[in-house]
């Protein structure tokens, strides 16, 4: 059976060569998504690249997962080269033993590229992954056949931790060593993989050290702009995957380049310096004017690096003086009698021992040319900030003048010679030979038009696993939106029915009402002067003691400060009419709603509607019926007249998407307010349990922000679980279906007043 395409976006669906009908159910929301982070061509590669994965033969899931995450990964990354080098290695392994391992690689890949944050640690990462593929994936001997690697499956669902825990270094360290001592064993490979046996947690604790760039990201953040005014993209790269030349921090038009991992040092913390390097490079965008390269020899240059390196962390020490410390912490301090010009190339120690003493006033050095140069350097700084232009006048000057026929010695003396924390300098030079003639930029500018994409961006949700005891990060995917309207009347009829209720419920409504103000006494600052506190006041002055300085008043309206949310549960099993009843539980549903509505709009109280359902983890639907500052209006009425049942509850990611709202309503008290009428469940999860557990922690996690949570539930059976989501006074059962327009109101009330 084909499902019918119906799509705002028939010119992409033609392009996405899949037919599953849970693709066709989120594909608008899927292009939608792709347009706010891709370019056109980077909207094309990523329908080629669910297209290929499709054609994996492996059921929807793959493809889903793919159009699901991916436009939030080139998001992340910065680059859409993420969308082809994922669906080629989904394809890659799907043509070997290790197919089974498709769905947990691809559910690793979001959190992986946020902890990681560049396209070349991705690549690292794959490396990593697929090496180990390789060395644990056995050839069966005598046969042609292979059997999968026993431990990839289980080291895939552990990579969200490990990137918590490690650099991507450590990462590489740890998995080597699996691999090398259980390639030919299976079980202590699964073992070792999973975080079971006793060496790989020892391994893990040997590899976990120093400060994580992707932890401390935001603290970045906010330095740059506070200290510096700058607001930059920082661009994290790995240490351990170029050992011939280590890579240095830099900056281009594309970010900042800085370690993954920093290490405590000399005294100086990780975070430090983190701060010292960026400090470096914002010292360099400020102060640093960019130089013709070409006549300058590459002595010449990093001579000319040197100078301005030194004159540039003067700089930020005249500004901010603190930072002086962690420059001497962390800059090597050589040996002046270390390199012997006889039998080694000095060029890299000079400059060294220039730069330590640029710092260091106390740096003891007796070389008449450092120190020569030294007075020229200090006195160019002297007479202001000096320029990058003077710096090179005196660096070539300075090669000039101390050039020995040893420095053309392949053997060069490098100890106490490298400054880590500072950048390679490459935003210093101009090449003009390299500018002369510019290409002419043909390509097409990408997205002409302004789109603007209908809905909300999808929101990730992690889900609790109470098996492993830890949260599967951003597991659960919703979709927001404004639920379609019907017609407003019938919501007007529903009132009309309920007139004699509607009048009971009004009768009750107006004792509850807000008095117009109370007075409130003993205030400093106040509207009024409170006579009797005053005078007494008075009297404590006159007679030498201390008067009460609160001798005015103010009022204040005694209005009720609550904010409530009701979170409607939408599921299929609402068409059901329950035994007695003539009315489904979807229209008892709209009825109690529509009397709470309109009994909490006499009130005044701040006061949404909003309504769920699940479909997999990967669509859940969040349906925004009424917002707070909506009032009880036939826009309202009409989205509220429309509600429809379908589908499953997945309420964990529903409880915690609907706190993110009553967050921002500023009240003294918060109430949730979740009208079901079943447990949690999805068709994706077969542990009755899970979802119930998921469910509880999401109650605890609002909680935690000062939201109040009460199920009112329409399930006969709920005795058996609702007590475990939402605690003993969390909840009331309505045993009586049909009861609900009355009580619904009632039990509002009672939980406000």
């Amino acid at each position: 059976m084909t499902t019918e395409v119906t799509t705002k976006y028939p010119e992409y669906r033609e392009k996405l060569k899949c037919s599953f009908e849970q693709i066709e159910e989120c594909f608008d929301d899927y292009i939608q998504d792709a347009m706010r982070n891709m370019s056109e061509q980077g909207i094309q590669d990523y329908l080629s690249g669910a297209s290929l994965i499709c054609m994996i033969g492996r059921g929807w899931e793959p493809v889903s997962i793919y159009l699901e995450e991916m436009p939030q990964m080139v998001a992340t990354l910065g680059s859409e080269d993420i969308l082809t080098v994922v669906s080629k290695h989904v394809w890659d392994l799907s043509r070997s033993p290790n197919g089974k391992a498709i769905p947990p690689f691809m559910q690793c890949l979001p959190e992986a590229s946020r902890r990681l944050g560049s396209m070349e640690q991705m690549h690292h990462f794959f490396d990593i992954l697929f090496n180990m593929v390789e060395e644990t994936t056995k050839s069966v001997h005598g046969h042609h056949k292979t059997h999968s690697s026993q431990g990839f499956l289980v080291l895939l669902g552990q990579i969200p931790y490990l990137l918590n825990q490690l650099s991507l270094e450590g990462l590489k360290n740890w998995i080597d060593y699996g691999v090398h001592n259980y390639r030919d064993n299976p079980e202590r490979q699964k073992d070792y993989f999973s975080l079971q046996s006793a060496d790989s947690k020892a391994m893990l604790q040997r590899e976990r050290h120093g400060t994580l760039f992707i932890d401390n990201e935001r603290k970045l953040d906010m330095y740059m702009r506070s200290m510096w005014q700058m607001e930059e993209y920082f661009v994290p790269y790995s240490l351990g995957f170029d050992e011939l030349r280590k890579p240095q921090p830099y900056y281009d038009s594309l970010g900042m380049r800085i370690p993954d991992v920093y290490d405590d040092i000399n005294e100086v913390e990780g975070i430090n310096r983190y701060r010292v390097t960026l400090a470096h490079m914002a010292g360099h965008k400020v102060w640093t004017e960019r130089q013709v390269a070409d006549n300058l020899s590459p002595f010449q240059r990093v001579a000319v690096e040197t100078f301005e390196d030194a004159r540039i962390e003067r700089l930020i020490i005249r500004q901010y003086p603190g930072m002086k410390k962690y420059f001497l912490a962390l800059h090597p301090i050589p040996d002046e009698a270390a390199c012997n010009p006889e039998q080694e190339s000095c060029v890299l120690h000079r400059l060294a021992l220039f730069s330590r003493a640029a710092l260091d006033e106390n740096h003891g050095y007796t070389n008449p040319d450092i120190i020569e140069y030294l007075e020229k350097f200090n006195a160019a700084l002297e007479q202001g900030d000096s320029s990058t232009a003077e710096m090179l006048s005196l660096a070539i000057s300075f090669t000039a003048k101390t050039r020995r026929q040893s420095d053309l010695s392949p053997k060069v003396h490098f100890d106490d010679t490298r400054i880590d924390y500072r950048d390679d300098n490459r935003h210093m030079w101009i090449y003009i030979e390299e500018a002369d003639e510019p290409e002419d930029d043909t390509s097409e500018p990408q997205n002409q038009e302004t789109v603007e994409p209908e809905g909300l961006p999808p929101r990730h949700y992690h889900e609790w696993d109470y098996h492993s005891g830890s949260y599967k990060p951003d597991w659960v995917t919703l979709y927001e939106s404004l639920h379609p309207p019907g017609r407003a009347a019938d919501i007007d009829a529903i009132l009309e029915k309920h007139s004699a209720l509607a009048n009971y419920l009004k009768r009750i409504l107006d004792l509850l009402k807000p008095q117009q103000y109370v007075r409130i006494r003993y205030q400093e600052e106040g509207s009024e002067l409170d006579l009797d506190v005053a005078i007494r006041s008075l009297i404590d002055f006159k007679s030498g003691s201390q008067p009460d300085p609160r001798i005015n008043m103010s009022h204040k309206h005694d209005g009720r400060d609550i904010a409530v949310l009701l979170l409607m549960d939408l599921s299929a099993s609402l068409h059901e009419i329950p035994e007695g009843c003539s009315q489904s539980i979807l229209e008892l549903s709209r009825e109690a709603v529509t009397l709470l509505g309109w009994s909490i709009e006499q009130l005044g109280d701040k006061f949404a509607i909003a309504g769920f359902h699940s479909d997999t983890r990967h669509n859940v639907r969040y349906h925004h019926i009424k917002g707070f500052s909506e009032h009880w209006d036939d826009g309202v009425k009409s989205r509220l007249s429309a509600i429809e049942a379908g589908y499953s509850t997945r309420m964990g990611a529903a409880v915690r998407h609907a706190s993110h709202y009553l967050q921002g309503q500023k009240a003294d008290k918060k109430l949730l307010l979740i009208l079901t009428d079943g447990e949690p469940a999805d068709i994706d999860v077969t542990d009755d349990r899970l979802l119930i557990e998921d469910a509880h922690k999401a109650v605890e996690e609002v909680a935690v922000n000062g939201i109040y949570t009460h199920c009112i539930s329409l399930d006969k059976k709920a005795d058996d679980y609702i007590a475990d989501i939402f605690g003993d006074n969390g909840y009331t059962v309505i045993d009586h279906v049909e009861k609900l327009p009355e009580k619904l109101p009632k039990l509002f009330m009672s939980l406000t007043t």
